[in-house]
């Protein structure tokens, strides 16, 4: 069974209204405020969709609502069980400074399908489509990944482009890259993209490496599944996030996780724009109408897509 190729139109409109919400705060400096107008926006309309929704992938715990939380339902119960990935501001630093590649993101899959993963850190690695299986794995090291990954292309390490989250841990990783000659392109922000830079073909880049956001991971691996991507990841957790992992089923906290254990089945995968980026353009604010784009992926349709929409205000 697959998702409704209904709910593809429902969905992007979904995060172009979250994305629209986030916008109002764009360069205001609060990016608590930002991230409420995304959340309230993307709740209003989930909960308009005929769908027996979950959050399994969100914000925050359920005492930390006002958030989209872990276990949160949406929709109005009438339509298929579906689990819900999502993350209202990507970036949310983006939004309130207006720099570039803020984005308002969201998966949905069958009931089941989705890895359940903890607000906590995650290990990351992931490479493009059209490479042998099993090229990348997280024990391999930075320099046996980069190494095979170079024999893969038929190019020298040094053609090679790397991203990687602009921080202070990620040091020795760095250290490795430069070691190897590997050009490294550096995000401050926002990994959900510099996951999905290794599939996009408006990026240069071939690899991602480091530790980012648990939830983000499940996210990017969600959109890598569509388009034949590789990635492993692995929760790092603390001893109180350990017995939260406990609690929603994870047992092995060591697991080395690849995409189809974190995706299965059919997914829906969509990114709208906040701030312009490299994956699609931000919201264009007119005094009668706004524009959105957004990329988004439809798995069992096969469909890969941006999708440019003209809203007016007094619709």
């Amino acid at each position: 069974m697959s998702l409704d190729k209904k709910y593809l139109k429902e969905f992007v409109f979904t995060t172009e209204m979250a994305a629209y919400g986030a916008s109002k705060f764009i360069g205001k400096g609060d990016k608590i405020a930002a991230d409420q107008g995304a959340v309230d926006a993307m709740r209003k309309e989930l909960n308009k969709m005929d769908i027996d929704g979950e959050v399994v992938i969100g914000e925050g715990e359920m005492d930390e609502a006002p958030m989209l939380y872990i276990g949160e339902k949406v929709g109005t119960k009438k339509g298929q069980k579906i689990d819900i990935a999502l993350d209202p501001l990507e970036g949310t630093n983006f939004a309130a400074k207006n720099l570039p590649n803020a984005l308002s993101v969201l998966a949905a899959t069958e009931k089941g399908m989705l890895l359940s993963a903890p607000d906590t850190y995650m290990e990351k690695i992931a490479v493009g489509s059209g490479l042998p299986k099993n090229l990348i794995d997280l024990d391999y090291g930075v320099e046996k990944n980069i190494k095979n990954l170079a024999e893969a292309k038929n190019i020298n390490p040094e053609k090679l482009n790397a991203c990687v989250l602009d921080r202070p841990r990620h040091k020795k990783i760095i250290e490795s890259l430069k070691k190897m000659k590997v050009n490294i392109n550096f995000i401050s922000d926002g990994d959900v993209y510099g996951v999905i830079s290794t599939i996009d073909d408006k990026s240069n880049n071939d690899i991602y490496l480091g530790i980012g956001g648990g939830p983000e991971g499940v996210l990017a691996a969600a959109a890598l599944s569509c388009l034949g991507g590789q990635m492993q990841t692995r929760l790092v957790l603390d001893d109180d996030q350990k017995i939260r992992a406990n609690k929603i089923g994870i047992k092995d906290i060591k697991r080395k996780y690849n995409i189809d254990d974190m995706v299965k089945g059919d997914v829906i995968f969509c990114a709208t724009g906040i701030t312009n980026g490299d994956l699609v353009n931000g919201v264009l604010n007119k005094d009668d109408y706004f524009e959105t784009s957004t990329f988004t992926l439809h798995k069992s349709q096969n469909l890969k897509k941006r999708i440019v929409n003209k809203h007016y205000k007094w619709a």
